[in-house]
Formats: structure tokens, sequence, C-alpha cells
């Protein structure tokens, strides 16, 4: 036989109410209010009566006796959570038999007409051992915590709490700290719940006492290993977990003197996280709607609360940025939890916005009345979204006053806080586009603000980001920030030397051993850097492979190879030869070439040829129409334009004598092929001959080549981090960007003033004789002698779209040792060029005229 008897003096119970009411308003200690246990509300009881009841309860399963001493005014309730204290069977499983009849939980002991000495019988379903194990730790663990705060030992330690507390958590755990595989963690978690352990330890955590705080923040702190530890589990474990923490954050927030407590913004930002995985909904739509209540969820009710409070903290941040000269600015914290809590609270909205829509109107057009059952929160959020927009705009304002006079130097001169304005941006534009109108009013925003957000995307746009809102809107940024963002869809080049793709190559087989390299690599190795040596020569690195890079795209872009063809107005750009198949590889050399495009515009080199327009619409996943074969083929064109516009009635005529028709050349022969079915007995008029020049457009310049627009696309998706990417890749550029990617900047003669500009010294000075005359010599070289000099230089022939200032670093010019009659030298790799100490400007212009021919410059021996 066992005995519990609760003292006279105040227990956790009194305590648990006395700090609960300190905290929500205030509490009369002078009252001989004693609590019993927590309410269906997580509160506390209260009885004003005095203890002078004693009985038995017998319990059945086991054959034990318990001894209670209680009150008359204590309720069967309270009984039944000393005896779950006691013997850790929860309430829910009790059932309290006197007299032959079941004692109901709202009665009071007065009201049963329990004796003095009575014999009560408890019965009902015990639960599991292992749980029967984990409710009497818990249960201890509530216990000794009444204990820590009541002050009752004076020398209880408060670290038997971290104890206990980690004798719970280690029960569903195996030998080796992991969760048992057969272990249902679910219903620990709820155990840690129902028995109102997180209350305890805030309750702990605001006891005023500094050691005892300590303790209890580490407690609260270890309880997160809860959703650590099952982060791989059910859904259902994890909505446990999720519950945890949303508690957590509940009583901390009721309980903290500000907005800024540490452990209430840790709860807050592991709960974010948490809502990734577990279910949010409506709570009236699960007790209403007859979806199975027995799964758990979050209430979308629960959750939007830290949402709205999140957001209004931003706005104050936003704001305080707006009125201060100094660098305020959004928190990382606050951004974070921002985009954490906005993804369950949109899916909850949309969800109920269309279920609403869909129920608005009947089969004839009347309403039959079903509203969105979040219509409060629905306007609170749209104004809040309204107050962060407006807010982020008076901010971008701002930034650009900044940009004007700093300019664009580096993110390294501007505020850190910056780099969370595209975060919140992508968070507004979730919210805009679930609300009729506020999309437009989102992207008019952005457009009126083009250029700071462009900007932010080259400063801070990164490969760990998301930026897939942004690429389908060309027109709110500028060239520069929609290269930096498709580029970020490569891998970052690895510099590690133990993951080089290596290759050796006879410049005599250049294309043949390039192919070999490339075409039968694994993907995975290009996506690392390069490594590049031609055979029989020592130079190496950077400057080398720059090199190959030209050589390789001038030579499968060659007309004698057949794989491309040449644009006749514009002889830098190329579409696939519909006749490359006279190359028994040709689909294969496709894919080479669209690995080594890719390749090029990873590594950010300029090859000198452009892809056409009606090659760069179909990798984009766009139709080639009329106006954009006019580079492809100008006499296709122009006959086109004219049928078009030619009288209606000398087509009808038939006095051109088209059917829908044409030749194509297969292996030297010409095919008649038709452009639709039947095409031979269907005449051209004036009534069909749009769809017939639309037919013929598509199979001169879609069909004829899709076998190797298709192959080489295929290769440039085997570079790009997600080959699910190369169709968004080329929609988000313009084929100007792509232009100027590929073959830098358009201009054929390079700034000699630019260029002086970005070179730099070292043994000469730029007073000497001989700086002097090599500057007045390349002003007087032509524009192909000038880009020779640059590539024997640098192995870059063309410039980026922005100059010399697009380059990876400056050009140097070294003093040589070596003796007048020998020709400069260069290092490529680090842009250097090696000039010897020549006695007269003549000398140096015919040392010059040497390297920059074409034959000498292109093939030198640099490193």
């Amino acid at each position: 036989m066992s005995i519990f008897n609760y003292p006279a003096k105040r227990t956790f119970d009194d305590y648990h109410h006395s700090m609960s009411s300190e905290i929500n308003g205030g509490y009369d200690d002078s009252r001989p209010w004693k609590c019993s246990k927590f309410n269906s509300n997580g509160e506390l009881r209260r009885s004003n009566s005095r203890l002078h009841l004693q009985f038995f309860v017998k319990m059945m399963s086991d054959s034990k006796t318990l001894v209670f001493q209680a009150n008359l005014g204590d309720t069967v309730e309270d009984l039944h959570w000393k005896i779950q204290m006691i013997t850790g069977i929860p309430v829910s499983e009790q059932r309290l038999i006197y007299k032959g009849k079941q004692l109901q939980f709202e009665q009071t002991m007065a009201e049963c007409g329990i004796e003095n000495d009575a014999g009560l019988q408890l019965v009902g379903r015990i639960r599991s051992t292992g749980h029967a194990k984990a409710w009497r730790v818990i249960s201890e663990l509530v216990k000794l915590i009444s204990l820590v705060c009541s002050k009752e030992s004076p020398f209880l330690n408060c670290k038997i709490v971290k104890v206990k507390l980690d004798e719970f958590l280690q029960m569903p755990l195996d030998r080796d700290g992991n969760f048992s595989e057969y272990c249902d963690k679910s219903e620990y978690y709820k155990i840690f719940m129902d028995a109102y352990v997180p209350k305890a330890l805030v309750l702990m955590y605001r006891s005023g006492e500094k050691k005892t705080e300590e303790c209890a923040e580490e407690c609260i702190r270890r309880v997160i290993s809860l959703g650590d530890k099952g982060s791989g589990g059910s859904r259902s474990e994890i909505t446990y977990c999720a519950m945890i923490m949303l508690e957590f954050c509940r009583l901390l927030k009721t309980s903290s003197v500000c907005n800024d407590d540490v452990l209430y913004l840790h709860y807050r930002s592991s709960l974010g996280m948490k809502l990734e995985r577990v279910q949010v909904a409506c709570r009236s739509e699960r007790d209403d709607d007859g979806v199975n209540n027995k799964t758990p969820f979050i209430a979308f009710q629960d959750v939007f609360p830290i949402l709205e409070e999140v957001g209004h903290r931003l706005l104050k941040e936003l704001m305080q940025s707006v009125e201060s000269s100094t660098s305020f600015g959004p928190r990382l914290l606050d951004v974070c939890d921002f985009s954490a809590f906005l993804k369950p609270v949109l899916s909850v909205i949309r969800k109920e916005l269309a279920a609403a829509a869909a129920t608005s109107l009947d089969g004839k057009g009347k309403g039959k009345g079903k509203a969105c059952l979040l219509g409060d929160e629905v306007n609170r959020l749209v104004c809040l979204f309204i107050d962060l927009l407006s807010c982020i705009e008076k901010c971008m304002g701002k930034i650009e006053d900044c940009l004007s006079k700093k300019g664009k130097k580096g993110a390294e001169v501007f505020p850190t806080s910056w780099s969370h304005y595209l975060s919140i941006l992508k968070d507004l534009r979730r919210i805009a586009v679930i609300y009729p109108g506020f999309e437009y009013r989102f992207w008019n925003t952005m457009r009126k603000n083009k250029l700071v957000v462009s900007a932010l995307v080259v400063l801070y746009a990164s490969h760990a980001d998301d930026h897939s809102w942004l690429l389908g809107h060309k027109d709110i940024l500028d060239f520069e920030s929609r290269r930096h963002l498709v580029l970020l869809m490569f891998s970052k080049v690895d510099e590690d030397y133990d993951e080089l793709h290596e290759m050796l190559i006879d410049r005599s087989q250049l294309l043949a051993e390039s192919f070999e390299y490339i075409y039968n690599a694994n993907k995975s190795s290009l996506q690392a850097d390069l490594f590049m040596e031609f055979k029989n020569e020592q130079a190496t690195g950077p400057g080398v492979l720059r090199e190959w890079f030209c050589l390789v795209c001038q030579a499968f872009f060659d007309p004698q190879r057949a794989l491309f063809v040449a644009c006749p107005l514009d002889r830098r750009r190329f579409y696939p030869n519909p006749a490359s198949n006279v190359n028994p590889l040709h689909i294969q050399y496709f894919n080479f070439a669209g690995r080594v495009i890719a390749l090029a515009l990873m590594h950010k080199i300029q090859i000198g040829g452009v892809l056409d327009r009606v090659f760069f619409l179909q990798l984009a996943g766009r139709h080639v129409f009329l106006e954009d074969i006019k580079d492809a083929d100008p006499f296709v064109y122009n006959s086109c334009k004219q049928i078009l516009e030619m009288d209606p009635e000398f087509v009808d005529s038939d006095a051109l004598g088209l059917t829908f028709v044409t030749e194509v050349e297969e292996l030297g022969s010409m095919k008649v092929v038709e452009l639709c079915p039947g095409g031979k007995g269907i005449v051209v008029n004036s009534k069909n001959r749009k769809e017939y020049v639309q037919l013929l457009v598509e199979q001169r310049f879609v069909t004829s080549i899709t076998k190797q627009v298709s192959s080489f696309a295929k290769g440039f998706a085997d570079i790009l981090r997600n080959a699910n990417l190369r169709t968004t890749f080329f929609e988000s550029l313009e084929l100007e960007d792509l232009d100027w990617m590929l073959h830098g900047s358009g201009s054929q003669e390079i700034s000699v003033d630019d260029w002086k500009a970005h070179t730099e010294y070292d043994g000469y000075k730029k007073s000497d004789p001989q700086i002097i005359w090599f500057w007045k010599v390349v002003r007087q070289l032509n524009a192909e002698q000038k880009r020779t000099l640059l590539f024997f230089w640098t192995s870059v022939k063309y410039l980026p779209v922005e100059g010399f200032r697009g380059l990876s670093s400056k050009l140097f010019i070294y003093k040589s040792m070596e003796p007048q009659d020998r020709l400069p030298s260069s290092h490529t790799c680090f842009y250097q060029l090696c000039i010897p100490q020549y006695s007269t400007k003549a000398i140096m212009k015919d040392r010059l005229r040497v390297i920059t021919q074409e034959h000498v410059g292109c093939s030198f021996g640099t490193w």
C-alpha cells in the first residue's frame, strides 16, 4: 500500500497558477486557493476547501491499494490526475467505481458521497508497459519541476530536472542513440504534451532565479532534439514535434517581456523549418468538413499569428532603414522566418479561396453561398502585403540614391542588410499571385525600380537561392543581371585540382581529339574545372584553355565541316546545317558542340561565334516565324514576303504555280517533301498563302534540323546543374544577351584608351620611351592586328561586352631582360606581356608587326 498526500503548503499547481497569473495580468496570492490540476484548456483548477477526507483506491489490475487525502470540494478529475502522477496511467484510461457507480469527472468528493476510509475501485484499459514507463518518468519530471519552482526542497539541485528530462528523451532510442525502427515516436511526443511539460518548463524559465532559469533554458533547448531525431520519421511524428514547438512558441511569447527573447526566436525558427514537412489546415475545415480528425495537423489559426508578427517586425525594420541615416535593415532571422511561415499559410489560403470560388455559383449562375473561411486572415495578409510593398519601394529609392553616389563597386561596400531584399521581394510576389490585381501592382513596382533590382541581383544572387520567380520577367532586369542569373544555372567552377578534367590535344587533330575528350566524358567531370595542354608544348593554364575554346569553336563552325551554316548577312551567326548528315557522326558532334558552348559560357570565355535567331528560338522552346529567318536565309525571306504582299487576284490565278511542297537536298540530290498531308494537290492561293509560308518556314528551319537542335540542346543541358533548366536558360535571355556572352563586344574595333587604362607596368613606368612607343604603335594597328595582339597577350580574342573592365584582372607589361633581337613574349594565364628594352620606336614597331601576324599570334607557345 502506498500513500500519495499533497502537502498543505503550496504545491507545483499553486506555483504554476501563481506564475501564470503574474504573467497574464496579476494574481492575488493572499486568497487561500489551492490548485488541483490542469483543465482541458491547459489552465489550473482551483479549490478553496480544507483537507479533511481520506479514502482508499484499489487497482483491479494488480490488486495494489493506494491511500489518498483530499478536500471535499476537489473533483473526481483531480483524483484522476493524482492517480496518473503515481501510476503513469493516463487519465483517459482510468475509470473510478464507488458503490457500483462510475464517478463523473465534474463531480466533487462531496457530490459523490465519498466518506472517510471509503473504498474505490480503479478499472479500465491500461497502456502498454513501455508507455506506462514513459508516463511514470514524465510525471516524476513534472513533480521535480514543481519542487524546484516552489522551493519546498531548498537543497534540491535543479540539474536533476535535466537528468530526468534526458531519461525521457532517451526512452525511445536504441543502444546506438537512434530511434527504434518499430517505435511509434509520436506516442512519446503526445505524452510530453498531455503532461503539460512545456508549460512547466516555461514557468521554470520565468522563475526569477538565475540558476533555475539557466537550467530551464538548457532543458527547453534539449527538447528540440525530439524534432531533430524525428526528422526522418512519419508525418504524424513530425507533426507532434511541430506541435511541441508551437506550444513552446505560444508560451514563451506570452510570458516574454519583449519580442527579442532569444529562446522564443530560436523555437520560432525551428518551428518554421519543421512546417515544410507537416500538414497545416484550417481548424474548422478539419472539424466540420468530415476530414479524419485522428490525423494530427497544425492549425492554420495557430500559424497565421506568428506570420503576422514576423511580418510586422519586418515592416518595422524596413521603416527604420528608410528613416535612419545609418545602415539599418531587415534581420536575416526575421526574413527567413517570414518565408518559412508564409509558405504553409499561402497554401491553406489558396485552397480556401479555390473552394469558395468553386461553390460561389451553381449551374444557373446563382450564388449558393460558401464564403472563404479565412476572410479575416486574407484581409489582414493583404494589408500586410500593401504595407510591406510600399515600405520596400521606399527602401529601393534609398538604395538607388546610394548606388548613384558609390557606383557598383562590389557587395562589400554596401550594407549587408541589402542582401535580404531579394528574399523579401520573392515572398511578396508569392502573396501577390493569389490576389487578383496585386501581381500587376507588384511587377509595376519592380519595373519602376529596375536599376535597384538589377543591382541587387548582381550583388547578392547566389547558387544557393531559387531565382525562378525572376527569370520569366526579363523586362525588370538589365543585361548584367540576366547574365548573372543564367550563369548561376551552371555549377560553380571547381578549382580542386584532384577533380580536373584533363585534356592533352594534338593541334593537327584538334577537333577529332577534342571530340573524344568532351563527348565521351562523364558530364559530372565536365562540371568541374578543365585542364588543357597541347602536345609537345610547354604552355599550360587558363590562357591555353581560352585559346582551346576559341580554336575548337572556330573548327566546328567552319563551313567545310558541314555542321553549321553561316548566315549570309552576318557571318558570325550560325545555325545547324540541314544537310549535316554527310558526316556519319553529325548528331554526336552536335551534342559535343552543345557541351563546348555551355562550357565556354560557364568559364566566361568569348568564342567569337553566335547563334542565329532560328536556332536560339528553338533552344528556348519557342516558335519560328517568317520575320525570324531574315538573317538565316534572306532569299527565302524575301520570296515569302513577296508572296504575302502580292495582289490576291494574281495569286488566285495560279500564276505562281505553287503547291504545298518544297525541295530539300539529301546526300547531294534534291527530294520533294510535302508541307502537309496531300500537299502536292493543294494549290497556294490568297486564302491559304499565310499557312503555306508558315509551313515552309517550319520545314526549312525547324523540321529539317530537329535532330541536330535536340542533340545540341542535350549536350548543353549536360553542363547545367539541372538539365531541366535548359529551356529556362534560353527563355531568360534576349538573343542580344547571348550574343554578348558568346562574342563579347559587338564592336570590331578595340578601344586603345580602354586598353591602356586597364594596363599596369612592372619594371617600366608610364613615362618610359618604350611604353610611349608601344601605345603609339598599337594605335596604328588595324582592327584585326589589335585583336591578334590581344590574343597573343591574353588568349582573349573577343572582349566581354564591358570591354577590358569585364576581364578577370588587369593587364600587365613587364620589362624583359632579353636582348633587343628577341620578340616580346607573354604569360597568357596572368595577362602578362614581356617586352625587351628596345632602343628605338622602329625596332618596337618591327617586333610588334611580327607577333600581330595571324599565324604567329594565334599559335605562339605562351603560357
